[in-house]
C-alpha cells in the first residue's frame, strides 16, 4: 500500500498578483491549477523538445516555482533527510546558482514513497520561503541570503509531511502537520514572526504502527466567498473555512473520512474536498453562507472511491480528477458529482496535480507520462508524452516552457532553440 500524501499532493493558493508567466506557487499563480499561457510544447520526449536536464541529488517529490529567470526548487541532499536544501536555478541553462541546506539532527519518520522535503516553495519575486518539516520554515532572499528560520517543532508522523506554504498579503500560511502536533498557523512573511494560530485537535495522531490511521497533508487555498476572501482547508472528517487575517474559524462542513491528502478545489460558489485511501468526497454549495447558515451539500460520495492524492481542477461545470488509484480520471458534474467519464483509466497512478492549460488538461503518472486529454463531458485523449522518469511532482508552466521534476532530474521542456 502507499499512503502518503506528495507534495504534489498538497499546495494550493496563492491569491497575490504576479507578472504574466511567473509560476510562483504549488499549482501556479492562482495556486489552482490554472494556466492562462496557451504557447507551450504539446510534444516531447525524454530527448525531444528538452532544452535540458538537471541531475539531482536524490529523489524527491516537490514541484519547481518559476520566477522570470530563476527556479527554485526544494531538495533533500541525502535520502535520510539530514540535509535540507532550497535550490536556485538558472532557467536559461538548468545550473545550480546557489544551494542553501538546512541541517536535521533530529528524528523525523517518513513513509517511502515519501521523500524528505516534499513541500513545493513559494515565491513573491523578492523572497523564497520554503517548509522543511521538523527542521523549520526558511526564507531567503533572490542571491541566497538567509532572512528568518521559523522552529515550529517537530512534526512525527510515519508517513511524513508534504503541505506547501501559501502566501497572502503579508502573511505565510501553513499546514503544520500531521503527527502529534496539528495546526494552522499564518507569519508575517518578512520576518517569520507568529501573527495567529489555530490548533486542530482532529487531525493529532502519531500514528504508530497499530494506531488509526488519520491526518491531512493539504494545503489550503485563498478562495473568495462571498465577496470576502476565505482560507479553505481539509481536514479529517471536515472541510473548514478561515479568515487568512485572523486565523478565526468560520464554518465547518463535515463529511471527509480520516486521511486527506488533496487540496480543497473551489470555482465560484462550489467547493469540492476529497479524502484520501478510497474515502468520502462531496460538494458544497458556499452561496448559504450569505444567509448566515453553513454550506450545503451539493453531493457526497461515502464509498467506493478511487484513492486521490493528487488534488483536481475546475473548468465550467465540471471537476477532473486524475487518481492514484486504480490510475483512473474522472469528469464530475458539480451539481450532480455523476461521473460523466465512468472513470476511465489513463496509464499509472496519478500522484501529481492536474493542469488546466489552454482548455486542455494535463495529468502526470508516475511512470513519468504526461497526458493531454480535451475537457468535457467526452473522454478523448489528445497525446501523451513520456519521459520514463518517476514522477510524482506537479510542472511548472512558465513562458512557453514546462518544467517537470523526476526522482532524477528537473527538465525544461522547451519547443525554443537552444542557446
Amino acid at each position: 500500500m502507499r499512503f502518503f500524501a506528495v507534495p504534489f499532493l498538497f499546495m494550493l493558493t496563492m491569491t497575490l498578483a504576479s507578472p504574466a508567466g511567473n509560476w510562483p506557487a504549488f499549482r501556479g499563480p492562482g495556486g489552482n491549477g490554472a494556466c492562462q499561457e496557451t504557447a507551450i510544447p504539446w510534444k516531447w520526449s525524454a530527448t525531444e523538445n528538452v532544452r535540458w536536464k538537471l541531475k539531482l541529488p536524490s529523489p524527491g517529490s516537490s514541484s519547481p516555482i518559476v520566477w522570470e529567470d530563476k527556479i527554485f526548487l526544494t531538495q533533500s541532499i541525502d535520502k535520510k533527510g539530514m540535509q535540507r536544501a532550497v535550490l536556485c536555478i538558472d532557467r536559461k541553462h538548468g545550473k545550480v546558482l546557489w544551494e542553501k541546506v538546512t541541517p536535521f539532527q533530529g528524528n523525523e519518520p517518513t513513509h517511502g514513497t515519501n521523500p524528505y522535503c516534499s513541500a513545493t516553495p513559494v515565491t513573491d519575486g523578492k523572497l523564497v520561503i520554503a517548509s522543511h518539516g521538523s527542521a523549520g520554515v526558511v526564507c531567503y532572499d533572490f542571491e541566497g541570503n538567509q532572512l528568518w528560520k521559523k522552529d515550529l517543532g517537530s512534526f512525527i508522523h510515519i508517513w511524513g509531511n508534504a503541505s506547501s506554504p501559501v502566501l497572502y498579503k503579508n502573511l505565510v500560511l501553513l499546514n503544520c502537520g500531521p503527527g502529534t502536533q496539528t495546526f494552522l498557523i499564518a507569519m508575517e512573511k518578512e520576518t517569520g514572526k507568529e501573527v495567529w494560530r489555530a490548533e486542530e485537535t482532529g487531525g493529532k495522531a502519531a500514528l504508530e504502527k497499530g494506531q488509526e490511521w488519520i491526518g491531512s497533508w493539504s494545503t489550503p487555498i485563498i478562495h473568495k466567498v462571498q465577496g470576502k476572501d476565505q482560507l479553505l482547508m481539509s481536514w479529517p472528517n471536515a472541510v473548514k473555512g478561515y479568515d487568512p487575517l485572523t486565523g478565526k474559524c468560520l464554518w465547518t462542513a463535515e463529511g471527509l473520512t480520516k486521511l486527506v491528502y488533496t487540496s480543497p478545489i473551489a470555482s465560484g460558489n462550489t467547493l469540492v474536498a476529497m479524502s484520501g485511501f478510497h474515502g468520502s468526497a462531496m460538494a458544497l454549495n458556499l452561496e448559504t453562507l450569505a444567509q448566515g447558515e453553513k454550506p450545503t451539500r451539493l453531493w457526497h460520495h461515502k464509498t467506493q472511491n478511487p484513492q486521490r492524492i493528487g488534488s483536481g481542477i475546475i473548468s465550467g461545470n465540471h471537476c477532473y480528477m486524475a487518481n492514484a488509484g486504480p490510475g483512473t480520471v474522472q469528469c464530475l458534474d458539480l451539481k450532480t458529482g455523476e461521473d460523466l467519464w465512468k472513470s476511465q483509466r489513463l496509464g499509472g497512478s496519478h500522484w501529481a496535480s492536474t493542469l488546466l492549460v489552454d482548455g486542455k488538461l494535463l495529468a502526470t503518472d508516475q511512470a513519468g507520462d504526461t497526458y493531454i486529454v480535451a475537457v468535457g463531458p467526452e473522454f478523448k485523449i489528445l497525446g501523451k508524452n513520456s519521459l520514463r522518469e518517476h514522477t510524482d511532482a506537479t510542472p511548472a508552466i512558465s513562458n512557453g516552457e514546462i518544467f517537470i521534476r523526476t526522482f532524477q532530474h528537473l527538465y525544461c521542456i522547451s519547443s525554443r532553440p537552444k542557446e
